[in-house]
């Protein structure tokens, strides 16, 4: 099984030192979470949590996904960079490709999109974005992007997107994996429909043979159980070595280690992250 560490809050002056050493200690990815803006009012709920609450405060670190995986490119080698996830149904779809599309040629093909249709509403009313139709625009969104990574004039005339033939250049010389993130049973057709892979929000290790074998089934009817998927998952305890052995062979392909904010505490000295994932790497990954 691969593993991804989780950077997601962490401090930005530790962020390269960070990725440089889970780089070294042989993880497959850094995963990094998002958000447009974080309003002080918030009557939408959390879909991931008991009482509805999300998981940060209003000053949680959460640089802009694009600056911050450009510069973890540039001081890394190896390591994969996804977003988990990227909210793609807030953003304008030119500026998405545009920027993933650059960033892929730059860090050697090592992007991973991983994306979400978001649960804010307040956020997409900032935008300016239409939240009820997110859906539908993240479907659509995902063909248009594969259209402009492909190079050369590329048109579309969709229910949401409409434009006539123009060009973003340089294209990424192959398509950026998009992997689809949520643990709906939306978010699973969704995967299996238009997914590389499948990012899942936190599950009981109970549950995951079974919501494998769900999307197993999603594949197949949409004709796709053929095609090269990953899947991500986040598991809601404590990472078990027999846990992660016996879920590879239902079909889990990366484990992740959590983002320190849970294993540390809310801030933490950059040794100690260290000492973390040297903990991880040692009692998981050999």
């Amino acid at each position: 099984m691969k593993f991804w560490q989780a950077i997601t809050w962490t401090e930005p002056e530790q962020l390269i030192e960070v990725a440089q050493h889970a780089e070294e200690l042989g993880f497959d990815g850094l995963m990094v979470s998002d958000h447009g803006v974080f309003p002080r009012d918030i009557r939408s709920s959390y879909p991931y949590s008991a009482d509805g609450s999300p998981p940060m405060a209003h000053d949680a670190f959460l640089p802009d996904c694009w600056a911050m995986l450009g510069a973890l490119a540039a001081a890394t080698s190896r390591i994969r960079l996804a977003t988990g996830v990227y909210v793609l149904p807030l953003r304008n779809v030119f500026e998405v490709a545009r920027a993933t599309g650059t960033l892929a040629i730059l860090s050697g093909g090592r992007l991973v999109l991983g994306t979400g249709l978001g649960w804010m509403k307040e956020e997409f009313d900032i935008y300016g974005v239409d939240f009820r139709t997110r859906a539908a625009r993240c479907d659509e969104m995902i063909g248009v992007l594969r259209e402009l990574w492909s190079g050369g004039m590329v048109e579309h005339h969709g229910r949401l997107f409409d434009f006539p033939p123009l060009q973003i250049s340089p294209a990424p010389p192959q398509p950026v994996p998009v992997y689809i993130g949520g643990n709906s049973a939306a978010a699973l057709r969704r995967a299996a429909r238009l997914g590389d892979g499948w990012i899942n929000a936190g599950s009981d290790p109970a549950d995951v043979p079974g919501i494998l074998a769900q999307l197993q089934r999603e594949r197949e009817a949409a004709g796709r159980a053929h095609v090269p998927f990953e899947t991500v998952i986040a598991l809601g305890a404590a990472p078990d070595h027999d846990t992660f052995q016996r879920l590879a062979g239902h079909g889990m392909h990366v484990g992740i280690s959590y983002p320190f904010r849970y294993t540390l505490g809310e801030r933490s000295a950059l040794a100690l992250k260290k000492r973390h994932m040297d903990w991880f790497a040692a009692t998981f990954m050999r």
